[in-house]
């Protein structure tokens, strides 16, 4: 089974070794047949705290590393200041 990746914008520092990622997904509306936007929230595991406010980033999935933290890091696509 292939882990599941997903790709968002960091908005917060979540404690030690924690970011919180926004994801955006669209999808179509099954009645009004229109693309409409949303949004989840994941916790990742930085383990080297590199990651900043507004850095774009891929996620790989991974064993639970707690309650709500099942994705790591995996690469970061730009920098907030880029």
């Amino acid at each position: 089974m292939a882990k599941k990746t997903i790709q968002g914008k960091v908005v917060a520092k979540s404690g030690d070794k924690t970011a919180r990622v926004l994801v955006e997904r669209r999808v179509l509306h099954p009645k009004y047949r229109k693309i409409v936007k949303k949004f989840k929230n994941y916790l990742i595991h930085d383990e080297n705290n590199q990651l900043n406010i507004g850095d774009s980033v891929v996620a790989e999935e991974c064993r639970p590393l707690s309650k709500t933290k099942t994705f790591e890091l995996k690469s970061v696509i730009s920098k907030a200041g880029e």
